[in-house]
Protein backbone atom coordinates (compact mmCIF):
# COMPACT_ATOMS: atom_id res chain seq x y z
CA UNK A 1 0.00 0.00 0.00
CA UNK A 2 0.88 3.58 -0.62
CA UNK A 3 0.66 6.80 1.49
CA UNK A 4 1.05 9.78 -0.10
CA UNK A 5 3.52 12.65 1.25
CA UNK A 6 2.68 14.70 3.92
CA UNK A 7 0.59 11.88 5.55
CA UNK A 8 1.48 10.40 9.41
CA UNK A 9 2.52 7.10 7.89
CA UNK A 10 5.45 6.93 5.74
CA UNK A 11 5.41 6.71 2.03
CA UNK A 12 5.54 3.60 0.70
CA UNK A 13 6.31 3.20 -3.23
CA UNK A 14 7.20 0.16 -5.40
CA UNK A 15 10.69 -0.08 -6.36
CA UNK A 16 10.63 1.12 -9.64
CA UNK A 17 8.79 4.04 -8.68
CA UNK A 18 11.87 4.13 -6.51
CA UNK A 19 14.02 4.21 -9.03
CA UNK A 20 12.38 7.09 -11.00
CA UNK A 21 12.46 9.03 -8.51
CA UNK A 22 15.98 8.95 -7.83
CA UNK A 23 16.80 9.52 -11.50
CA UNK A 24 14.40 12.23 -11.63
CA UNK A 25 16.01 13.68 -8.20
CA UNK A 26 19.41 13.22 -10.23
CA UNK A 27 18.06 15.39 -13.36
CA UNK A 28 17.93 12.18 -15.56
CA UNK A 29 14.95 13.23 -18.28
CA UNK A 30 15.20 10.11 -20.37
CA UNK A 31 15.28 5.94 -20.13
CA UNK A 32 16.71 4.69 -22.99
CA UNK A 33 15.14 0.89 -23.31
CA UNK A 34 13.74 -1.99 -25.24
CA UNK A 35 10.54 -2.87 -23.82
CA UNK A 36 10.72 -6.21 -21.44
CA UNK A 37 9.09 -7.34 -18.82
CA UNK A 38 11.16 -7.69 -16.26
CA UNK A 39 10.99 -3.50 -16.61
CA UNK A 40 7.17 -2.98 -15.94
CA UNK A 41 7.54 -1.28 -12.65
CA UNK A 42 10.41 0.63 -13.51
CA UNK A 43 8.43 2.18 -16.92
CA UNK A 44 5.86 2.57 -14.34
CA UNK A 45 7.46 4.65 -12.11
CA UNK A 46 8.86 6.69 -15.24
CA UNK A 47 5.43 7.60 -16.10
CA UNK A 48 4.40 8.53 -12.92
CA UNK A 49 7.06 10.54 -12.37
CA UNK A 50 7.93 12.30 -16.44
CA UNK A 51 10.55 10.67 -17.11
CA UNK A 52 10.22 10.00 -20.99
CA UNK A 53 10.57 6.40 -22.02
CA UNK A 54 12.25 6.00 -25.47
CA UNK A 55 11.87 2.74 -26.90
CA UNK A 56 14.27 1.55 -29.56
CA UNK A 57 14.71 -1.76 -31.76
CA UNK A 58 17.80 -3.24 -29.93
CA UNK A 59 19.35 -3.14 -26.61
CA UNK A 60 22.47 -2.38 -27.62
CA UNK A 61 21.19 1.06 -29.64
CA UNK A 62 19.40 1.94 -26.03
CA UNK A 63 22.64 1.74 -24.40
CA UNK A 64 25.01 3.19 -27.21
CA UNK A 65 22.00 5.82 -26.78
CA UNK A 66 22.68 6.37 -23.34
CA UNK A 67 25.56 6.69 -23.72
CA UNK A 68 25.52 9.60 -26.76
CA UNK A 69 23.04 11.52 -24.27
CA UNK A 70 25.94 11.33 -21.84
CA UNK A 71 28.41 12.43 -24.73
CA UNK A 72 26.45 15.11 -26.03
CA UNK A 73 24.72 16.94 -22.96
CA UNK A 74 28.05 15.69 -20.20
CA UNK A 75 25.57 14.08 -17.91
CA UNK A 76 24.91 10.32 -17.27
CA UNK A 77 22.67 8.94 -19.52
CA UNK A 78 20.37 5.79 -18.59
CA UNK A 79 19.32 2.91 -20.41
CA UNK A 80 16.86 -0.11 -18.66
CA UNK A 81 17.29 -3.45 -20.56
CA UNK A 82 15.57 -6.57 -19.94
CA UNK A 83 17.61 -9.61 -17.97
CA UNK A 84 20.13 -12.01 -19.84
CA UNK A 85 19.74 -11.15 -23.40
CA UNK A 86 18.80 -7.88 -22.90
CA UNK A 87 21.79 -7.07 -20.62
CA UNK A 88 24.47 -9.29 -22.93
CA UNK A 89 22.87 -6.80 -25.82
CA UNK A 90 24.30 -4.16 -24.07
CA UNK A 91 27.69 -5.04 -23.36
CA UNK A 92 29.32 -3.25 -26.44
CA UNK A 93 28.24 -0.71 -25.24
CA UNK A 94 29.53 -0.21 -22.03
CA UNK A 95 32.45 -1.59 -22.79
CA UNK A 96 33.19 1.41 -25.10
CA UNK A 97 31.65 3.88 -22.54
CA UNK A 98 34.27 2.07 -20.22
CA UNK A 99 37.15 3.12 -22.47
CA UNK A 100 35.57 6.94 -23.57
CA UNK A 101 34.91 7.50 -19.89
CA UNK A 102 31.18 8.23 -20.94
CA UNK A 103 28.93 8.27 -17.63
CA UNK A 104 26.29 6.13 -17.56
CA UNK A 105 24.13 3.60 -16.15
CA UNK A 106 22.17 0.58 -16.99
CA UNK A 107 19.33 -0.96 -15.40
CA UNK A 108 18.74 -4.55 -15.81
CA UNK A 109 16.08 -6.86 -15.25
CA UNK A 110 16.94 -10.30 -13.22
CA UNK A 111 14.92 -13.31 -12.34
CA UNK A 112 13.25 -13.22 -8.59
CA UNK A 113 15.45 -13.74 -5.89
CA UNK A 114 12.93 -16.16 -4.37
CA UNK A 115 13.06 -18.26 -7.80
CA UNK A 116 16.94 -18.00 -8.10
CA UNK A 117 18.37 -20.98 -9.23
CA UNK A 118 15.17 -22.36 -9.85
CA UNK A 119 15.39 -22.04 -13.74
CA UNK A 120 13.77 -19.04 -14.20
CA UNK A 121 12.93 -17.32 -17.53
CA UNK A 122 16.61 -15.69 -18.50
CA UNK A 123 17.68 -16.42 -15.44
CA UNK A 124 21.83 -15.92 -15.31
CA UNK A 125 24.04 -13.94 -13.30
CA UNK A 126 25.28 -10.44 -15.39
CA UNK A 127 27.74 -8.97 -12.27
CA UNK A 128 30.52 -11.40 -12.94
CA UNK A 129 30.88 -10.63 -16.80
CA UNK A 130 30.05 -6.83 -16.93
CA UNK A 131 32.16 -5.98 -13.65
CA UNK A 132 35.24 -6.18 -16.09
CA UNK A 133 33.90 -3.60 -18.39
CA UNK A 134 31.88 -1.06 -15.36
CA UNK A 135 33.04 0.93 -12.88
CA UNK A 136 30.25 -0.28 -10.31
CA UNK A 137 28.13 -3.41 -10.49
CA UNK A 138 25.63 -4.76 -8.09
CA UNK A 139 22.48 -6.48 -7.75
CA UNK A 140 19.51 -5.34 -5.48
CA UNK A 141 19.37 -7.17 -2.61
CA UNK A 142 16.19 -6.05 -0.99
CA UNK A 143 13.86 -3.08 -2.23
CA UNK A 144 14.78 -1.13 0.27
CA UNK A 145 18.00 -0.50 -0.73
CA UNK A 146 16.87 0.37 -4.85
CA UNK A 147 17.82 3.92 -4.00
CA UNK A 148 20.53 4.08 -2.15
CA UNK A 149 22.37 1.98 -4.97
CA UNK A 150 20.93 4.03 -7.60
CA UNK A 151 22.56 7.17 -5.94
CA UNK A 152 25.63 5.36 -5.54
CA UNK A 153 25.56 3.70 -9.26
CA UNK A 154 25.38 7.85 -10.87
CA UNK A 155 27.64 9.37 -8.84
CA UNK A 156 30.42 6.64 -9.44
CA UNK A 157 29.54 7.21 -12.85
CA UNK A 158 30.50 11.03 -13.18
CA UNK A 159 33.53 10.47 -10.46
CA UNK A 160 36.52 10.87 -12.62
CA UNK A 161 37.46 8.75 -14.35
CA UNK A 162 33.98 8.78 -15.82
CA UNK A 163 32.43 5.45 -17.25
CA UNK A 164 29.73 3.08 -17.06
CA UNK A 165 27.89 1.53 -13.89
CA UNK A 166 25.36 -1.55 -13.67
CA UNK A 167 22.16 -2.65 -11.72
CA UNK A 168 20.10 -4.98 -12.07
CA UNK A 169 16.79 -5.42 -10.06
CA UNK A 170 15.32 -8.94 -9.39
CA UNK A 171 11.57 -9.21 -10.74
CA UNK A 172 10.33 -9.68 -7.10
CA UNK A 173 12.24 -6.94 -4.70
CA UNK A 174 11.77 -4.16 -7.71
CA UNK A 175 8.00 -5.09 -8.01
CA UNK A 176 7.44 -4.93 -3.97
CA UNK A 177 7.58 -2.00 -2.11
CA UNK A 178 9.89 0.07 0.68
CA UNK A 179 9.63 3.20 2.47
CA UNK A 180 11.37 6.01 0.27
CA UNK A 181 14.64 7.62 2.00
CA UNK A 182 16.16 10.92 2.63
CA UNK A 183 16.79 13.46 -0.14
CA UNK A 184 19.80 13.22 -2.57
CA UNK A 185 22.99 14.34 -2.16
CA UNK A 186 24.10 16.45 -5.55
CA UNK A 187 26.28 14.49 -7.97
CA UNK A 188 30.08 14.86 -7.87
CA UNK A 189 31.39 17.78 -9.81
CA UNK A 190 33.51 16.69 -12.84
CA UNK A 191 35.12 20.28 -13.07
CA UNK A 192 36.39 19.65 -9.48
CA UNK A 193 39.34 17.66 -8.53
CA UNK A 194 42.66 17.83 -5.83
CA UNK A 195 45.41 20.32 -6.30
CA UNK A 196 48.11 19.53 -8.52
CA UNK A 197 51.00 18.18 -6.46
CA UNK A 198 53.14 21.28 -6.06
CA UNK A 199 56.66 20.03 -6.88
CA UNK A 200 55.17 18.25 -10.18
CA UNK A 201 53.53 21.70 -11.15
CA UNK A 202 56.68 23.37 -10.95
CA UNK A 203 58.50 21.13 -13.00
CA UNK A 204 55.52 21.65 -15.45
CA UNK A 205 55.45 25.21 -15.48
CA UNK A 206 59.54 25.60 -16.06
CA UNK A 207 59.20 23.20 -19.15
CA UNK A 208 56.29 24.97 -20.53
CA UNK A 209 58.11 28.86 -19.28
CA UNK A 210 61.39 27.47 -21.46
CA UNK A 211 59.75 26.07 -24.28
CA UNK A 212 60.36 27.43 -27.70
CA UNK A 213 58.10 24.82 -29.94
CA UNK A 214 55.39 23.63 -27.48
CA UNK A 215 51.67 21.57 -28.45
CA UNK A 216 48.98 20.26 -26.38
CA UNK A 217 47.77 17.33 -27.57
CA UNK A 218 44.23 17.12 -26.07
CA UNK A 219 41.64 13.97 -25.73
CA UNK A 220 37.68 13.04 -24.19
CA UNK A 221 38.92 14.03 -20.69
CA UNK A 222 39.42 17.23 -21.37
CA UNK A 223 35.80 17.72 -22.37
CA UNK A 224 34.48 15.43 -19.52
CA UNK A 225 36.25 17.69 -17.01
CA UNK A 226 35.35 20.95 -18.31
CA UNK A 227 38.50 22.06 -19.17
CA UNK A 228 37.91 24.17 -22.91
CA UNK A 229 37.73 27.28 -21.36
CA UNK A 230 41.53 27.06 -19.22
CA UNK A 231 43.04 25.18 -21.87
CA UNK A 232 41.90 28.04 -24.63
CA UNK A 233 42.94 30.66 -21.95
CA UNK A 234 46.25 28.76 -22.11
CA UNK A 235 47.15 28.40 -25.79
CA UNK A 236 45.72 31.98 -26.56
CA UNK A 237 48.48 33.60 -23.81
CA UNK A 238 51.11 31.75 -24.62
CA UNK A 239 50.57 30.84 -28.51
CA UNK A 240 50.52 27.37 -27.46
CA UNK A 241 49.34 25.00 -30.98
CA UNK A 242 46.24 22.77 -30.29
CA UNK A 243 45.83 19.21 -31.41
CA UNK A 244 42.81 17.44 -30.55
CA UNK A 245 40.88 13.80 -30.99
CA UNK A 246 38.18 12.32 -29.51
CA UNK A 247 35.36 14.12 -27.54
CA UNK A 248 38.05 16.66 -27.48
CA UNK A 249 37.03 18.14 -30.52
CA UNK A 250 35.93 21.83 -30.85
CA UNK A 251 36.72 22.28 -27.91
CA UNK A 252 39.60 24.41 -29.46
CA UNK A 253 36.84 25.81 -32.70
CA UNK A 254 38.58 24.56 -35.86
CA UNK A 255 39.05 27.81 -37.71
CA UNK A 256 41.13 29.19 -34.92
CA UNK A 257 44.18 30.43 -35.71
CA UNK A 258 45.90 27.79 -32.89
CA UNK A 259 43.83 24.89 -33.67
CA UNK A 260 45.66 22.53 -36.09
CA UNK A 261 44.77 18.97 -37.30
CA UNK A 262 46.86 18.23 -40.68
CA UNK A 263 49.98 19.32 -39.43
CA UNK A 264 49.87 16.96 -36.48
CA UNK A 265 52.84 14.85 -36.81
CA UNK A 266 55.23 17.50 -37.63
CA UNK A 267 53.95 19.16 -34.44
CA UNK A 268 54.41 16.17 -32.05
CA UNK A 269 57.40 15.16 -33.44
CA UNK A 270 59.33 18.33 -33.42
CA UNK A 271 58.04 19.76 -30.17
CA UNK A 272 60.46 20.40 -27.13
CA UNK A 273 57.52 20.15 -24.89
CA UNK A 274 54.14 18.33 -24.76
CA UNK A 275 51.13 19.25 -22.97
CA UNK A 276 49.03 15.96 -23.36
CA UNK A 277 45.96 16.54 -21.62
CA UNK A 278 42.75 13.73 -21.17
CA UNK A 279 44.03 11.66 -23.49
CA UNK A 280 46.21 8.18 -23.32
CA UNK A 281 48.80 7.29 -24.86
CA UNK A 282 47.47 4.54 -26.72
CA UNK A 283 47.41 3.51 -30.24
CA UNK A 284 46.34 6.76 -31.59
CA UNK A 285 49.28 8.61 -29.90
CA UNK A 286 51.55 5.69 -31.46
CA UNK A 287 51.68 4.31 -28.00
CA UNK A 288 54.13 7.22 -27.39
CA UNK A 289 56.29 7.15 -30.37
CA UNK A 290 53.93 9.83 -32.04
CA UNK A 291 56.22 12.77 -30.18
CA UNK A 292 60.03 13.25 -30.83
CA UNK A 293 62.55 10.83 -28.57
CA UNK A 294 63.81 14.35 -27.08
CA UNK A 295 60.02 15.64 -26.12
CA UNK A 296 59.28 16.57 -22.58
CA UNK A 297 55.70 15.50 -22.01
CA UNK A 298 53.73 16.29 -19.31
CA UNK A 299 50.91 14.58 -18.53
CA UNK A 300 47.72 16.07 -17.74
CA UNK A 301 44.41 14.07 -16.41
CA UNK A 302 41.24 14.16 -14.05
CA UNK A 303 43.11 11.25 -12.16
CA UNK A 304 45.82 8.67 -12.62
CA UNK A 305 45.88 6.95 -15.85
CA UNK A 306 44.27 3.48 -16.47
CA UNK A 307 47.39 2.14 -17.73
CA UNK A 308 50.94 3.03 -17.16
CA UNK A 309 52.81 5.61 -19.62
CA UNK A 310 54.45 3.57 -22.30
CA UNK A 311 57.32 6.66 -22.51
CA UNK A 312 59.00 8.22 -19.68
CA UNK A 313 57.33 11.49 -18.51
CA UNK A 314 59.02 14.78 -17.22
CA UNK A 315 55.87 15.41 -15.14
CA UNK A 316 52.39 14.30 -14.23
CA UNK A 317 49.70 16.24 -13.25
CA UNK A 318 46.00 14.77 -11.96
CA UNK A 319 42.86 16.54 -10.58
CA UNK A 320 40.47 19.03 -11.69
CA UNK A 321 41.41 20.12 -15.01
CA UNK A 322 40.52 23.81 -15.24
CA UNK A 323 42.72 24.87 -11.79
CA UNK A 324 45.36 22.63 -13.51
CA UNK A 325 45.33 24.67 -16.59
CA UNK A 326 44.90 27.82 -14.66
CA UNK A 327 48.03 26.91 -12.80
CA UNK A 328 50.26 26.22 -15.98
CA UNK A 329 49.03 29.60 -17.34
CA UNK A 330 49.91 31.57 -14.43
CA UNK A 331 53.27 29.99 -13.76
CA UNK A 332 54.93 30.56 -17.35
CA UNK A 333 53.56 33.62 -18.15
CA UNK A 334 55.91 35.93 -20.04
CA UNK A 335 58.36 32.79 -21.08
CA UNK A 336 59.00 31.17 -23.89
CA UNK A 337 58.57 32.33 -27.63
CA UNK A 338 56.87 30.15 -30.04
CA UNK A 339 55.91 32.77 -32.52
CA UNK A 340 57.83 31.31 -35.22
CA UNK A 341 56.80 27.67 -34.23
CA UNK A 342 53.30 28.39 -34.91
CA UNK A 343 53.52 29.87 -38.11
CA UNK A 344 55.90 26.96 -39.22
CA UNK A 345 53.23 25.23 -38.30
CA UNK A 346 50.77 26.89 -39.88
CA UNK A 347 52.48 26.82 -43.13
CA UNK A 348 52.54 23.05 -42.70
CA UNK A 349 49.01 22.67 -42.20
CA UNK A 350 47.66 25.24 -45.20
CA UNK A 351 49.96 23.47 -47.09
CA UNK A 352 48.45 19.87 -46.50
CA UNK A 353 44.80 21.68 -46.42
CA UNK A 354 45.75 23.08 -49.85
CA UNK A 355 46.47 19.72 -51.56
CA UNK A 356 43.49 17.75 -50.54
CA UNK A 357 41.66 20.61 -52.72
CA UNK A 358 41.70 18.08 -55.71
CA UNK A 359 39.78 15.80 -53.90
CA UNK A 360 37.20 17.66 -52.83
CA UNK A 361 36.09 18.60 -56.06
CA UNK A 362 36.76 14.85 -57.87
CA UNK A 363 34.15 14.48 -60.61
CA UNK A 364 35.11 10.66 -60.80
CA UNK A 365 31.53 8.56 -60.41
CA UNK A 366 31.12 6.12 -57.41
CA UNK A 367 32.27 9.57 -55.70
CA UNK A 368 35.61 9.72 -53.99
CA UNK A 369 34.32 10.32 -50.10
CA UNK A 370 36.63 13.09 -50.11
CA UNK A 371 34.16 14.73 -52.62
CA UNK A 372 30.96 13.58 -50.77
CA UNK A 373 32.58 15.60 -47.60
CA UNK A 374 33.80 18.51 -49.74
CA UNK A 375 29.98 19.38 -50.47
CA UNK A 376 28.26 17.83 -46.89
CA UNK A 377 30.96 20.77 -44.94
CA UNK A 378 29.10 23.36 -47.26
CA UNK A 379 25.93 22.40 -45.78
CA UNK A 380 26.64 22.25 -41.86
CA UNK A 381 25.53 24.56 -39.52
CA UNK A 382 28.65 25.82 -37.18
CA UNK A 383 26.50 23.90 -34.32
CA UNK A 384 25.59 20.91 -36.32
CA UNK A 385 26.39 17.33 -34.29
CA UNK A 386 28.10 14.76 -36.67
CA UNK A 387 28.53 10.88 -35.85
CA UNK A 388 30.57 9.27 -37.07
CA UNK A 389 30.12 5.02 -37.83
CA UNK A 390 32.10 3.18 -39.94
CA UNK A 391 35.94 2.43 -40.89
CA UNK A 392 37.21 4.17 -43.99
CA UNK A 393 34.46 6.31 -44.88
CA UNK A 394 34.84 7.79 -41.78
CA UNK A 395 38.66 8.19 -41.19
CA UNK A 396 38.44 10.16 -43.84
CA UNK A 397 35.46 12.84 -42.14
CA UNK A 398 38.10 12.52 -38.99
CA UNK A 399 40.68 14.27 -40.87
CA UNK A 400 38.68 17.17 -43.04
CA UNK A 401 35.34 17.70 -40.69
CA UNK A 402 35.92 20.42 -38.34
CA UNK A 403 34.16 20.70 -34.92
CA UNK A 404 33.72 24.51 -33.81
CA UNK A 405 31.82 23.71 -30.14
CA UNK A 406 32.41 21.23 -27.44
CA UNK A 407 30.20 17.96 -28.09
CA UNK A 408 29.83 18.31 -32.02
CA UNK A 409 31.54 14.97 -32.90
CA UNK A 410 30.70 11.37 -31.63
CA UNK A 411 32.44 8.23 -32.79
CA UNK A 412 32.82 4.81 -31.42
CA UNK A 413 35.90 6.24 -29.77
CA UNK A 414 39.04 4.10 -29.16
CA UNK A 415 36.31 0.67 -28.39
CA UNK A 416 35.77 0.95 -31.86
CA UNK A 417 32.38 -0.53 -32.10
CA UNK A 418 30.15 -0.60 -35.25
CA UNK A 419 26.28 0.41 -34.87
CA UNK A 420 26.46 3.19 -32.02
CA UNK A 421 26.00 5.80 -34.51
CA UNK A 422 21.66 5.46 -34.80
CA UNK A 423 22.02 5.07 -30.72
CA UNK A 424 24.29 8.32 -31.02
CA UNK A 425 21.68 9.90 -33.02
CA UNK A 426 18.85 9.52 -31.24
CA UNK A 427 20.28 11.22 -28.20
CA UNK A 428 21.83 14.09 -29.49
CA UNK A 429 18.40 14.95 -31.57
CA UNK A 430 16.57 14.64 -28.66
CA UNK A 431 19.08 16.55 -26.68
CA UNK A 432 19.37 19.27 -29.43
CA UNK A 433 16.23 19.30 -31.28
CA UNK A 434 16.72 22.33 -32.88
CA UNK A 435 20.42 21.26 -33.96
CA UNK A 436 21.17 19.35 -37.20
CA UNK A 437 22.15 15.85 -36.60
CA UNK A 438 24.23 14.01 -39.13
CA UNK A 439 24.81 10.53 -38.83
CA UNK A 440 28.08 9.53 -41.44
CA UNK A 441 27.88 5.55 -41.75
CA UNK A 442 29.44 2.81 -43.43
CA UNK A 443 27.47 0.46 -45.87
CA UNK A 444 28.98 -2.15 -43.27
CA UNK A 445 27.99 -0.43 -40.30
CA UNK A 446 24.30 0.42 -41.66
CA UNK A 447 24.24 -3.86 -41.01
CA UNK A 448 24.63 -3.71 -37.19
CA UNK A 449 22.01 -1.24 -36.52
CA UNK A 450 19.72 -0.22 -39.37
CA UNK A 451 16.77 -1.37 -38.03
CA UNK A 452 17.17 2.07 -35.71
CA UNK A 453 15.66 4.04 -38.31
CA UNK A 454 12.22 2.51 -37.52
CA UNK A 455 12.89 4.02 -34.22
CA UNK A 456 13.82 7.59 -35.34
CA UNK A 457 10.76 7.57 -37.80
CA UNK A 458 8.74 6.31 -34.50
CA UNK A 459 10.03 9.01 -32.18
CA UNK A 460 9.56 11.82 -34.93
CA UNK A 461 13.44 12.58 -34.64
CA UNK A 462 14.63 13.97 -38.15
CA UNK A 463 18.32 12.81 -37.74
CA UNK A 464 20.04 12.97 -41.84
CA UNK A 465 22.08 9.55 -42.24
CA UNK A 466 24.90 9.84 -45.17
CA UNK A 467 26.40 7.21 -46.55
CA UNK A 468 29.58 5.94 -47.81
CA UNK A 469 28.46 2.80 -49.76
CA UNK A 470 31.43 1.45 -51.28
CA UNK A 471 30.06 -2.33 -51.03
CA UNK A 472 33.31 -3.66 -49.20
CA UNK A 473 34.99 -4.19 -45.53
CA UNK A 474 37.84 -1.42 -46.90
CA UNK A 475 39.56 -1.46 -44.06
CA UNK A 476 39.96 -4.98 -44.25
CA UNK A 477 39.73 -5.29 -48.05
CA UNK A 478 42.71 -3.23 -49.04
CA UNK A 479 45.24 -4.41 -46.37
CA UNK A 480 44.72 -7.74 -47.08
CA UNK A 481 45.26 -7.68 -50.37
CA UNK A 482 48.56 -5.45 -50.18
CA UNK A 483 49.77 -8.60 -47.37
CA UNK A 484 48.66 -11.75 -49.11
CA UNK A 485 47.57 -10.02 -53.00
CA UNK A 486 43.60 -11.06 -52.01
CA UNK A 487 41.03 -10.65 -49.60
CA UNK A 488 38.69 -13.02 -48.47
CA UNK A 489 35.12 -11.97 -45.92
CA UNK A 490 35.83 -8.49 -47.01
CA UNK A 491 32.88 -8.16 -49.86
CA UNK A 492 29.38 -6.71 -49.19
CA UNK A 493 26.50 -6.51 -52.10
CA UNK A 494 27.50 -3.56 -54.25
CA UNK A 495 25.14 -0.73 -54.73
CA UNK A 496 22.52 -2.10 -52.42
CA UNK A 497 19.81 0.13 -51.57
CA UNK A 498 19.83 1.15 -48.07
CA UNK A 499 17.31 4.33 -49.11
CA UNK A 500 14.96 1.82 -50.18
CA UNK A 501 14.95 0.16 -46.52
CA UNK A 502 14.62 3.10 -44.52
CA UNK A 503 12.39 4.46 -46.74
CA UNK A 504 10.33 1.53 -46.12
CA UNK A 505 10.34 2.19 -42.04
CA UNK A 506 9.30 5.40 -42.33
CA UNK A 507 12.28 7.84 -43.52
CA UNK A 508 13.08 9.72 -46.71
CA UNK A 509 15.79 7.90 -48.63
CA UNK A 510 17.93 8.94 -51.52
CA UNK A 511 20.34 7.95 -54.06
CA UNK A 512 23.92 9.40 -55.01
CA UNK A 513 25.60 7.99 -58.05
CA UNK A 514 27.11 11.22 -59.67
CA UNK A 515 28.85 14.32 -57.80
CA UNK A 516 26.03 16.65 -59.27
CA UNK A 517 23.13 14.81 -57.79
CA UNK A 518 24.73 14.99 -54.27
CA UNK A 519 24.56 18.51 -53.25
CA UNK A 520 20.57 18.85 -54.24
CA UNK A 521 19.95 15.47 -52.40
CA UNK A 522 21.23 16.84 -49.10
CA UNK A 523 18.95 19.54 -49.31
CA UNK A 524 16.09 17.52 -49.84
CA UNK A 525 17.61 15.34 -46.62
CA UNK A 526 17.28 18.44 -44.53
CA UNK A 527 14.24 19.72 -45.38
CA UNK A 528 12.34 16.31 -45.57
CA UNK A 529 11.49 16.90 -41.38
CA UNK A 530 11.61 12.82 -41.03
CA UNK A 531 14.69 10.73 -40.47
CA UNK A 532 16.93 10.55 -43.85
CA UNK A 533 19.74 8.41 -45.54
CA UNK A 534 21.27 9.69 -49.12
CA UNK A 535 23.28 6.32 -50.25
CA UNK A 536 25.99 7.87 -51.52
CA UNK A 537 27.45 5.09 -53.88
CA UNK A 538 31.74 5.57 -53.75
CA UNK A 539 34.64 4.28 -55.27
CA UNK A 540 35.41 1.19 -53.48
CA UNK A 541 39.10 1.13 -55.02
CA UNK A 542 39.60 4.44 -52.34
CA UNK A 543 41.41 3.53 -49.34
CA UNK A 544 41.96 5.85 -46.65
CA UNK A 545 45.75 6.16 -46.30
CA UNK A 546 46.98 4.53 -42.76
CA UNK A 547 49.29 2.28 -41.08
CA UNK A 548 48.25 -0.60 -39.04
CA UNK A 549 46.28 0.37 -35.48
CA UNK A 550 46.40 -3.47 -34.54
CA UNK A 551 49.73 -3.37 -32.72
Amino acid sequence: MSTEPGTDQATQLHGGRLIARRLKAHGVTKLFTLSGGHLFSIYDGCREEGIDLVDVRHESAAAFAAEGWAKVTRTPGVAAVTAGPGVTNAMSALAGAQQSHSPMLVLGGRAPAMRWGQGSLQEVDHVPFVRPVTKLAATAESTAQIPGLVDEALAAAVRAHSGPTFLDFPLDLVFSEAEEPEPVSALPDPAAGPEPEGAALARAVALLRDAERPVVMAGSNLYWGHGEGALRALAEELRVPVFLNGLARGCVPGDHELFFSRARSTALQGADVALVVGVPMDFRLGFGQAFGAETEVVAIDRAEPVQDHPRAVAAELYGGLSAILHALREGARGGGSAGTWVEQLRATEDERRAAEAAEFADERAPLHPMRLYGELREVLDRDAIVIGDGGDFVSYAGRVMDSYEPGCWLDPGPYGCLGCGPGYALAAKLAHPGRQVVLLVGDGAFGFSGMEFDTLARHGVNVVGVMGNNGIWALEKHPMEFLYGYSVVADLRPGTRYDEVVRALGGHGALVERPDELRPALGRAFEAGRPALVNVLTDPSVAYPRRSNLA
